[in-house]
């Protein structure tokens, strides 16, 4: 068992027991939300300095050495093999699958695959699972989160996952409960 990560929201990570694991202060949970946005790969150390300093207009003198010493403070919650050092940068040590985002978006798209497909009942497991795992802005904890790339697509592919949801009841021959989030869409 692993870690998982949750950045659908605020940063949250859980260890192999599933206990949530504590992560003190926003410039912690901000790298480990930085980490998690390149699902498994490396991050230079300027990029992630530059990500987790974004809301700052004056970084730290030494960005190297204090994004070190964040790095120390991570490993230090989640175990020193979870953020993996590598040429120039780091690496949380995780599956796509283990961080909330991506899990999203592979369960979107089967669900919009399940539904373009005909399968109406099987699109709404998925897409309900999907949907489920938002409880807030994607990438909350990353000072610039709303404009990272990763995080803008996130937003759309909430709102195309939302649509194929409310499609799977009508396919369902279930409209009347389609109607209230197709209002909700049309008024957005």
């Amino acid at each position: 068992m692993t870690y998982r990560y949750d950045v659908l929201g605020t940063t949250r990570a859980f260890g192999p027991d599933g206990a949530e694991v504590p992560l003190s202060g926003a410039r912690v949970r901000a790298l480990l939300t930085a980490l998690a946005a390149a699902g498994g790969r490396p991050v230079p150390v300027d990029r992630l300095a530059a990500q987790v300093w974004d809301d700052v207009p004056e970084a730290p003198a030494d960005e190297a050495a204090a994004l070190q010493a964040l790095i120390g403070r991570l490993r230090k919650a989640l175990g020193g093999a979870a953020i993996k050092s590598v040429p120039g940068g780091y690496r949380l040590v995780a599956a796509r699958d283990d961080i909330d985002v991506f899990r999203f978006e592979r369960l979107a798209a089967e669900g919009a695959s399940a539904l373009a497909g005909g399968d109406g009942a099987r699109a709404a497991v998925l897409l309900d699972e999907a949907l489920g795992l938002w409880r807030g802005p994607a990438l909350a904890d990353l000072p610039g989160g709303d404009t990272d790339p990763l995080g803008v697509r996130a937003r759309r592919q909430l709102t195309e996952a939302r649509r194929a949801r409310l499609t799977a009841d009508v396919r369902l021959g279930r409209p009347e409960r389609a109607l209230p989030g197709l209002a909700a869409l049309a008024a957005g």
